[in-house]
This record gives structure tokens, sequence and C-alpha cells, in this order.
């Protein structure tokens, strides 16, 4: 009896002593955990990433140089230019094939009050482009800053001298790249080429591309900005006309009136529509000033009659240069003033520009400048630049 009471009093012992020993190390356990959830860093709001996109770079826009239109590469500002002299007689030379792909259209009298056209293509594709005939020295002059090959029939001697010693690239009555249409009423006016010929040509004498040196211009944007029904607060001072040719940096216009010195069936009125933002062109004999387009593929060696499409000439700009000229030393061509400088019109948005026009050589391009001397840049699209004689006149109402 007493050793089970001594071994019940021995295990009571040891279960105190174990519960004592438990509480110690539970209580150290306690001490070590709170310790440890101050010592421990607290683990912030998870961070969440997203994919990085890159931000777009806007693409700097191209500008033709020839027409300052938008274009979609380089390739096409430096692509090959060619200058076709084209009849403008009543003889059969109208109407043109293939004008509303020119960038740039110079007209000056040939002979006889008739004029001619300098028209500028880059890379063209009309399936039609001409008449084609022949060359003067100052539609030569004219047409240098634009590096192109020199398309004609012959021409005048001081210009075919000219074309021979200036080191241009040159395309003269060729029947490899040019073709005779039926006459018919064209009579002698029926000498075409292709934008196919023009480019196979190119090709085969290694002409390459050109180098532009075109008209200083705005951008279309700054275009629309300046035109006169615009609805933008930045705009030109602009001004009513008087009557007559006033002096003004910016008139309204609706109408142009070109006056060559001659027949009416040469002087030229430009009608402006703002709907179109372009100078519907018409003669004073009410003539029409009809052109054909064409197709652009090849159409092998076609009449335009017979396969293009008639519509009203209607370039955005007309620059009108007023220019002295003399019948040339054999009385019936003419001779122009192509370099120097003279009084100036330039129409385009609805507006007028009166100033004045400088070219100090053969090879810098024309510069338009308004009555303060500031450079007027032209407007983007197709210019019809008018070389009036001394004794001519122009007139806008």
């Amino acid at each position: 009896m007493k050793n089970d009471m001594k071994n019940a009093e021995s295990t009571k012992n040891k279960t105190s002593a174990w519960l004592v020993v438990g509480g110690i190390l539970g209580a150290a356990l306690g001490v070590a955990c709170v310790a440890a959830a101050f010592l421990m860093p607290k683990e912030g709001p998870k961070e969440i990433s997203f994919p990085t996109i890159p931000s777009k770079v806007a693409e700097k826009q191209i500008y033709s140089n020839l027409t300052g239109l938008p274009v979609a590469s380089e390739a096409e500002v430096t692509a090959p230019t060619y200058c076709v002299q084209t009849p403008n007689g009543t003889d059969g030379a109208r109407p043109q094939a293939g004008l509303n792909q020119a960038g740039v259209v110079f007209e000056a009298i040939a002979e006889a009050g008739i004029t001619r056209f300098a028209a500028i293509y880059q890379n063209p594709t009309s399936a039609v482009i001409g008449p084609i005939r022949s060359l003067r020295l100052y539609y030569l002059q004219w047409d240098t800053p634009f590096d192109c090959t020199i398309v004609h029939a012959g021409g005048a001697d001081d210009a075919l001298a000219a074309v021979r010693n200036g080191g241009y690239k040159d395309l003269s009555e060729n029947y490899e790249y040019m073709y005779r249409g039926n006459a018919g009423s064209r009579l002698w006016n029926n000498l075409f080429t292709t934008g196919a010929y023009l480019k196979q040509m190119n090709a085969d004498w290694g002409y390459g591309g050109s180098q532009v040196n075109g008209f200083a211009r705005m951008t279309p944007e700054e275009s629309q900005k300046s035109r006169i029904d615009n609805t933008v607060s930045e705009k030109l001072d602009i001004v009513e006309p008087a009557s007559g040719n006033t002096s003004t940096r910016a008139a309204k216009v609706t109408g142009v009136g070109v006056y060559f010195g001659g027949w009416p069936n040469f002087n030229v009125i430009y009608s402006y529509n703002a709907d179109e933002n372009v100078y519907y062109r018409g003669y004073e004999s009410e003539a029409a000033a009809d052109m054909y387009v064409c197709p652009n593929e090849d159409l092998g060696e076609v009449n335009p009659e017979s396969a293009c499409e008639l519509k009203v000439m209607s370039p955005a700009v007309v620059a009108v240069m007023m220019v002295e000229e003399h019948k040339a030393e054999d009385n019936y061509h003419e001779d122009i003033q192509a370099v120097g400088s003279g009084e100036a019109y330039v129409f385009q948005n609805g507006l007028a520009y009166h100033g004045t026009w400088s070219k100090a050589s053969v090879e810098s391009q024309i510069k338009f400048l308004d009555d303060s001397g500031v450079e007027i840049r032209l407007a983007p699209g197709q210019t019809f630049v008018e070389a009036v004689p001394n004794y001519g006149s122009v007139a806008y109402w």
C-alpha cells in the first residue's frame, strides 16, 4: 500500500514537472513567434505588370517637289520627269491628251499669236501623251530646273543648239518611243508618246531619276487655311477686289482673264470652282479648253479620240508672269525673256495675289513675291504658268 502511494506521488510529481517544462517551452515559442512577426518585413500589395506598348512615332509626310501633293515614298520624289512640248493651235492640236497628269504647264506664244505648252510630267502612266511639237529656247529655260528629259519634235535653231551643248536629257521625234496617230482633223498635230514609252526610253538610255527644283509650295493643311471659304480662324488679310488690276495682297476673285494680246482663240478665261478648289479653263472665244484623260495602262499606239475621255482643264493654281517679248530675227517666231524679273499675279484658293516674279539664271527656279516682298508659296496641285507679253494684259473679277 505504501509502495502504491509512493508510486502515485512520483507520477504526480513527474506530470507537474512536464507541465512546467511545457509551459516554459510554450511561452518561449510564443515570444519567438511574436518577435519573428515584428522582425520579418511585411509583404506589400502585389505589383501588376502590363506588357509594354511601343509608342507610335508619326511618320514624316513626303511631298512631291513638282506638285506639292503628298506621295507615298521618296522614290516618287526622284522619279523621272519629262518636259513635253505640246501645241495649242486650232489646227488640230486640241484637245490635247494626258495633260491632266502634268504637274506644271507653261503657256506662252510660239509664233503668230498661237500659244504652246511645256508640260512637265513625273513618271507618267497615261496611255496617250501629246501631241508633240517643236522646241523654243524660252521653254527650255523654264524646263531646266525640273531636271527633265526634253521631249519635242525638232525646234528653233538656238533651242536645239542649247540642248545639244547643254548636257540635257533629250528625246526628239523618235519612232521607237513616239508614234503617228491617224491624222484626220489633227493634220500634222498627230505625234504622240505614252507613259510606257517614256519609261522604257528612260531605262534604255540610262537616264535614271530626276532632282526636281520645284516652286515654293504650301502643305495641303496650310493651303486649306488660306482658302477664301474656309472656317479656320488663321486666315490671310483678305480684301475685296476693286475694279481693274488692283495691287492688293490677297483679293477675293472668281474669274481671271489672261490676254496674250492676240486672237480670242488663245486668250484664256479661268472660272474658280469653290467646290473643287480649281480653275476651269476656257477661251475668250467661248471654245472649251478640253483635254483627253486617258487610261493609266499601255494600250499600244492608239488615237486619244478612240481610247480617252474628254474633260475640261482645271488647274489648282494659275500664275501669270508679264514678260518682255518681241519677234525673233526671222520675224515669225517669238523671243521671250525667261530669265530676269517682272510683274506677276498668282491665283489660288479663290484669291488673287499681286507682286513680281524673278528667275536669277537658267538653272534656278522662278520665285513669286507679293507686293511686300514675301515669297508666295503656291498651293499644292497642278499649276499653269502663263507667260503674258508686255503688250498683253491680265484682269480678274
